[in-house]
């Protein structure tokens, strides 16, 4: 059995910067739509397994990951979710679909996953799950309603799962701030919120190492002592 870290949303983003940097500690499952974009991530050497799946098709989940751990002889000691799914709107336009769409990528496929690894397919595997979440979920952003609501879902999600889990799991969330990736570009690119962002975060605008040196943290030996925690990484930002 090979033993492997399991990383959603691993073609672009926080995501992919992720599943780099473990790339030549650990043997990874790269979760994704974009194919070519996870074998590009994925590399040459062979060891590390692309698996193409929509999360928001949530039924299939199950299936599909088992059918692949069984196929790849493969088990899964750490899970990390970073796939999500953003959309800007205001109250009056989160319809149903908009608002299924959300959960399902960014929360109930996380469910979904972790059920499967807690089943008799992962022989006991699974020792560490860390959520990519959003400091959305703590604190108000105009516009940001139904995102802020799915990332505030999976931390307290992740509170009780470190009870239910522990001592054998460790369960934590890491709440990023605003970094740039071709989620967050657009943002970036206006000069007034940049500006803005600019006299919010205390220490500087922060890049997507700053979230990976701490998922890699999170990760190591070095964080054994945590569980159940909301670890923000925002530059000071919520701090005022």
């Amino acid at each position: 059995m090979q033993t492997c870290t399991l990383v959603t949303g691993a073609s672009s983003g926080i995501g992919a910067a992720i599943a780099r940097r473990l790339a030549p500690q650990r043997a990874l499952i790269l979760g994704g739509r974009d194919v070519a974009k996870l074998r590009e991530v994925a590399g040459d050497d062979g060891r590390n397994v692309p698996w193409p799946y929509d999360l928001r098709d949530v039924e299939g989940i199950h299936a599909s990951l088992t059918a692949l751990l069984e196929q790849r002889q493969a088990v899964v000691s750490c899970f990390i979710h970073c796939a999500g799914i953003v959309k800007v709107l205001p109250a009056r336009l989160m319809d149903a679909a908009v608002v299924q769409e959300m959960m399902n990528v960014n929360v109930l496929s996380a469910i979904q996953i972790l059920r499967t690894l807690l089943k008799k397919v992962n022989h006991g595997a699974l020792d560490n799950v860390l959520f990519i979440s959003s400091t959305y979920s703590i604190r108000g952003v105009k516009g940001q309603a139904l995102y802020a609501a799915s990332k505030g879902a999976l931390d307290a999600m992740m509170q009780s799962l470190a009870v239910e889990l522990a001592p054998t799991v460790r369960v934590n969330s890491v709440l990023p701030g605003g970094v740039k990736t071709a989620m967050s570009q657009r943002a970036f690119e206006d000069p007034q919120h940049l500006e803005k962002m600019k006299q919010e975060y205390l220490l500087r605008l922060g890049e997507v190492d700053d979230i990976v040196n701490v998922v890699e943290f999170m990760l190591s030996d070095k964080a054994s002592w945590i569980t159940g925690q909301k670890i923000v990484v925002d530059g000071g930002q919520t701090a005022h």
